[in-house]
């Protein structure tokens, strides 16, 4: 029985690993050279699809407004052109018109 203890106990030393740590050394450290310092990294302006559809369809909203406003001040206009024409006929047909005596006609 002891025995059986002895080889299991040799067995679990056997498989726990043992830590080797740096050898001593007498010599003095070096000194590790330092990597030069990189530049500081400047971002660069990100152009979004986003923000570029933004701009045209601002742009595109603008003409279709500009359009609009055009059409309705050309309807606009047009309607007062019409009005002075109807306006302008009125008084040429009652001056054309000027009511006469008209003869009564002959009932026999």
């Amino acid at each position: 029985m002891k025995k059986i203890q002895k080889l299991v106990g040799e067995e679990e030393k056997l498989r726990m690993p043992i830590a080797q740590g740096l050898p001593w050394t007498t010599d003095e450290p070096k000194c590790l050279i330092k990597p030069p310092v990189k530049k500081n990294t400047i971002p660069i302006d990100l152009k979004l699809h986003n923000d570029i559809r933004a701009v045209e369809r601002a742009r595109f909203a603008h003409q279709v407004a500009e359009k609009g406003r055009l059409i309705k001040q050309y309807k606009m206009e047009r309607e007062r052109q019409q009005k002075l024409e109807e306006e302008e006929e009125i008084k040429r047909l009652r001056k054309e018109l000027i009511p006469k005596a008209q003869l009564m006609p002959y009932f026999d």
